[in-house]
């Protein structure tokens, strides 16, 4: 299915309520407590080969699963049926086995278990980290572990290399450096060591929105104090005197729903994580709107390509050729003035400067 049909139904499903995913039993004949636009949902949203049944997988995300019942994955919160009676309803695991039923004649996906399906609530010993999350955790990791972008105001705020112990001018895996700005921070803590790098400016203004973060360690507390002491258990480069320390874990929940931003929202690519210059699936990038700006987590843009200027050879002068819609970018994390965003669709390679825009 088209990007373009797909951003139609994003703007037809605005006022719809969102769903939450569901890890229970539905009675077939029960009717959900909410419901979103029946017309809506017998507009071609499931799949033309969605299945009656599908088992949950390891390594399965939401994202995925949503992608086998329906043609555009990001309205999976809309086809989910929520089961009260169930212990953390919002979650499905491996092995859960998922059932397409109809409900007052409106397609729902519903955990199957046995034969039947009815109301009937279940206790489980499966950790609750092992439940699906919405995107691949091992994608997003990107952004702390090979490089990271550092707000203006943030950098400046963040702990820093004093010294290195002993007699050594700089440090790697094995040393033990002195840190400042730890904050109280406790033996233990797990620090990523940065270099600060290039400047990352605004591509629409050239207003200065960062600085590029470069890994170069990873380290934990030992001591507390002022200065602390933090010792390298791993490094791919040298650290020196200022570099600054970002925390290793990162409150980061990977369940949230995916939908069309509140408001109005255009923007541009300013970087991908990893320093590839073409972008694909999967991938970190950075754009330039935050939370400021309206932008949330699981809120969904389309990325457009920037139409080429090209001579007219046969009624003369230059002609800008349109915008093309190339892909789609899911917000995970926000800050003021930046966002990050995985790439969770390309039709055709990304590339920093492509426009993010609501799909409308």
């Amino acid at each position: 299915m088209s990007l373009r049909k797909t951003k139609a139904r994003i703007a037809a499903a605005g006022a719809a309520a969102l769903l939450t995913v569901l890890a229970g039993n539905v009675a077939s004949n029960e009717t959900p407590a909410t419901l979103v636009s029946g017309a809506f949902l017998q507009q071609g949203m499931l799949a033309a080969d969605a299945p009656t049944e599908y088992v949950v997988q390891d390594g399965d995300t939401l994202w995925d699963i949503a992608s086998t019942f329906l043609n555009d994955a990001w309205f999976w919160p809309e086809i989910w049926y929520v089961n009260p009676e169930i212990v953390n309803p919002h979650l499905i695991y491996p092995g859960d086995v998922l059932a397409l039923v109809y409900i007052d004649g409106q397609p729902r996906v519903t955990t199957a278990r046995g034969s039947s399906l009815r109301l009937s609530p279940e206790a489980r010993a499966t950790p609750l980290t092992e439940a699906v999350t919405s995107i691949p955790f091992e994608a997003i990791s990107a952004f702390l572990s090979t490089g990271t972008v550092l707000e203006k105001g943030e950098a400046d705020k963040l702990p820093y290399l004093l010294s290195v112990r002993g007699d050594h001018l700089v440090a790697s895996s094995g040393n033990q450096i002195y840190v400042r700005g730890t904050d109280g921070a406790q033996p233990g803590t797990r620090y990523n060591v940065v270099t600060i790098g290039d400047e990352l400016r605004d591509p629409d203004n050239n207003r200065l929105m960062g600085y590029h973060g470069l890994w170069i360690a990873e380290g934990t507390m030992r001591r507390g104090g002022d200065p602390a002491t933090v010792e390298l258990t791993s490094s791919n480069r040298e650290a020196h005197h200022g570099d600054r320390l970002v925390p290793a874990t990162v409150d980061l929940p990977l369940n949230f729903y995916p939908k069309a931003p509140d408001g109005p929202v255009d923007g541009r690519i300013m970087a991908v994580i990893g320093g590839v210059t073409q972008i694909g699936q999967y991938q970190v990038v950075v754009m330039n709107r935050g939370s400021t700006d309206g932008l949330a987590q699981g809120d969904v843009l389309t990325v457009y390509k920037a139409g080429e200027k090209i001579r007219d050879r046969f009624g003369g002068g230059r002609v800008q050729l349109p915008d093309e819609e190339a892909g789609t970018v899911m917000v995970f994390k926000t800050y003021p003035e930046i966002a990050y965003g995985l790439v969770m669709e390309a039709t055709e390679p990304l590339h920093v400067r492509d426009a993010v825009r609501n799909p409308s």
